[in-house]
């Protein structure tokens, strides 16, 4: 297999996840990551369905699981604290998942296991990403943003939802491949005090908000504010400093009852916490992953939003993919497998084709919304749905794994590639 020289940017899971499986078959991988060191930071992810499965090729369960957070379950709580109803986690191995996962981890932990298992085969530059390209029928000139060029054979854009890679590529009259979900977050880490457990804790308010809380370690649990409708206030606000945004959260949530004073007291207290970070919602759908030599992958391609559970999970799956279908064009253009050695052809080419047609079919499904999901406003609606989830709760239908995430993905299997399975990283006991 001729090694090929790729440029990946983006230094978060879906880049390392392609760099680890094209850098164990040989290729010479570089990773541009913009922020000056590694972005080990974020709230907690999980994997489900193909995600598991791909995780546990890449030989990482152990070192993954050395990392889980050991949540119990899902609540809803009233404003006064009293449970509503309770989703434990599935722990059986078997079904779907709930909302919490066998499977939960810190994102900053992920991006660590995938550092530390590259680093040493793969090249990392911090503090740089790619300023603009040109390509022809052979190779990609990337200028960096220090201004330095430099020519690849492959360049991927896994650099997130707010893609600048993707930018690039798309013609500029090109539709926004962003489409809102009308839903704005906000995501911070405060001091734990007494009664906040391993178990995920969610509050609905009055006005389409929420509160949730879910706790990683001893000292500190992640808080969540959620607001699910139009908001040009905070739509506007997201170009703004920090200070601006947290302080439009602070007004929008000051009357939300149960924790939101702690909330806010934290999110505005540095001393506190001092890793805020709000956005909006949605989904990112393009009809084309890739141009020529450059091709997106995760979030910036495909992007299905933290609704679906499915989002790291879905990188680790389209990593592997477009991995596997470069190695077997590779294989097919030297003739290793015994297919075309009549030269007809861009092996490349034929992957980053092949890379879309086969995985296409798995990010449909897991784009796919629950239609017609009801957020409540009033305090009547909000009892309503309170009773509907203890209901469900007390009849064991985990609501939110059958009828809002997108685990449960049917018609579509990881794809074998014998590439892949030759380096040897799974046992004969993973499918």
């Amino acid at each position: 297999m001729a090694a090929l020289k790729v440029l990946i940017c983006g230094g978060g899971i879906a880049g390392p996840a392609l760099a680890f499986w094209l850098s164990k078959l040989g290729h010479d991988v570089t990773i541009l990551e913009r922020f000056s060191c590694l972005r080990a930071s974020g709230q907690q992810i999980d994997l489900r369905g193909h995600g598991i499965q791909t995780m546990k090729r890449m030989g990482l369960e152990q070192a993954y699981r050395s990392k889980i957070v050991n949540e119990t379950g899902l609540q809803f709580v009233d404003s006064s604290g009293r449970r509503k109803a309770f989703f434990p986690a599935n722990k059986t191995g078997q079904g779907l998942q709930g909302f919490t996962t066998n499977y939960e981890i810190m994102r900053g932990d992920l991006c660590r296991l995938l550092y530390n298992a590259t680093k040493d085969s793969v090249k990392y530059i911090f503090g740089i990403s790619v300023a603009s390209f040109q390509q022809d029928d052979k190779s990609v000139e990337v200028t960096f943003t220090d201004g330095s060029r430099h020519r690849f054979d492959l360049l991927v854009g896994a650099d997130g939802q707010g893609s600048r890679i993707r930018k690039m590529i798309l013609p500029p009259d090109s539709p926004d491949p962003f489409h809102s979900l009308h839903m704005y977050m906000a995501y911070f880490t405060l001091p734990r005090q007494e009664g906040d457990e391993y178990i995920a804790t969610g509050y609905l308010a009055t006005n389409k908000r929420l509160l949730f809380t879910r706790r990683h370690d001893p000292k500190s649990i992640q808080a969540y504010m959620g607001y699910s409708d139009e908001s040009d206030q905070l739509r506007n606000v997201m170009k703004s400093d920090v200070g601006e945004q947290k302080k439009i959260w602070a007004e929008l949530f000051q009357d939300a009852g149960w924790q939101a004073k702690r909330f806010i007291t934290a999110m505005q207290d540095d001393s506190q916490s001092n890793d805020f970070f709000t956005h909006e919602v949605g989904q990112v759908r393009i009809d084309n992953w890739y141009r020529g030599r450059v091709v997106l992958l995760g979030d910036a391609a495909y992007c299905p939003s933290p609704a679906t559970g499915m989002g790291t999970s879905s990188s680790l799956v389209g990593a592997y993919v477009l991995a596997g279908e470069i190695a077997k064009h590779l294989n097919r253009s030297n003739g290793v497998d015994g297919g075309n050695t009549d030269g007809a052809g861009d092996p490349t080419l034929s992957a980053l084709e092949a890379y879309q047609r086969q995985l296409k079919p798995f990010i449909s499904q897991v784009q796919k919304l629950a239609s017609g999901f009801w957020v409540p406003s009033s305090p009547w609606g909000i009892a309503v749905f309170n009773f509907l989830l203890g209901l469900a709760a007390y009849l064991r239908i985990d609501a939110l794994s059958r009828w809002v995430l997108r685990e449960d993905v049917r018609g579509w299997d990881l794809p074998e590639y014998a590439e892949l399975a030759q380096l040897r990283l799974w046992g004969d006991s993973v499918a």
